[in-house]
């Protein structure tokens, strides 16, 4: 790679998050910064995009080697504006976040800032999300910067596999040093819900969600162990949903047709 690589930076929780500005200042020690973040806070919006109303940006600064825009839309529509409108080229890395809360598990299928990650893959670009298992608005972020300028600084020397992107979750801090980095496969586990109902002035039904995460895997390899035991959690990730194993098991469903 010749001069200083092009980064893309976004996430779901708002241009004002403390994990953006963080991801930020630590993206342009690496190369030069074009930053599109969501105007307001785009949490668990998974892979929605903008497609009844307009999508609407701005750019709010510019000095040598850095821009920043805000968007109306959706952490993937930042991506498609991004490398399809407002920069000069493809960017030569994806990186989204540092999301405030965690992704690890089945939160990946809900997050916006992995969202905009695995669009980035689907176009073939080198993408990595960054999430920080703490959900506090002023988390403290500082105990990540050695491994996410170490990851970055990899990924964009040595590249990913066609197909491939990163979902990055770190532990919160605490008095201990993070243990090191654990390379994952996604935990077993799954968000029970309940629907709380309220009632209007008018006394029309209303209700929150809220829930409990449910841990099922008593593995010791995956992205919630390694979380819990103060370790940085890395799994390779891709927008492939097929479970290949079942695909010979299922072929009894190609006859379906001709059963009596």
């Amino acid at each position: 790679m010749e001069g200083k690589p092009l980064i893309l930076i976004t996430n779901d929780d708002s241009h004002t998050a403390k994990g953006i500005k963080k991801l930020v200042s630590l993206m342009m020690q690496i190369g030069d910064v074009v930053v599109i973040s969501t105007e307001k806070v785009m949490s668990a919006q998974g892979h929605s995009i903008t497609v009844r109303e307009p999508l609407r940006v701005k750019l709010v600064e510019q000095r040598e080697g850095y821009k920043e825009y805000l968007c109306t839309g959706t952490p993937v529509d930042c991506v498609k504006l991004g490398y399809q409108k407002l920069m000069d080229r493809y960017p030569d890395l994806v990186v989204s976040g540092i999301n405030h809360g965690s992704n690890a598990s089945a939160n990946v299928v809900y997050s916006g800032t992995m969202a905009a990650v695995v669009e980035a893959c689907m176009d073939g670009i080198t993408a990595v999300g960054y999430s920080l298992d703490c959900y506090d608005a002023d988390a403290d972020f500082d105990h990540l910067d050695d491994y996410i300028l170490a990851i970055t600084r990899k990924v964009l020397r040595e590249g990913l596999p066609k197909g491939v992107c990163l979902n990055v979750n770190f532990p919160k801090r605490c008095e201990e040093p993070i243990k090191g980095l654990r390379i994952c496969r996604q935990a077993k586990a799954k968000w029970v819900e309940s629907l709380i109902e309220h009632h209007d002035a008018d006394g029309e039904p209303y209700y929150d969600l809220t829930g409990v995460f449910v841990y099922e895997d008593e593995g010791d390899d995956t992205d919630v162990w390694a979380l819990e035991h103060n370790y940085v959690s890395l799994v390779p990730t891709g927008f492939d949903w097929t479970v290949k194993e079942q695909m010979e098991p299922m072929r009894k469903f190609e006859t379906v047709l001709f059963e009596k």
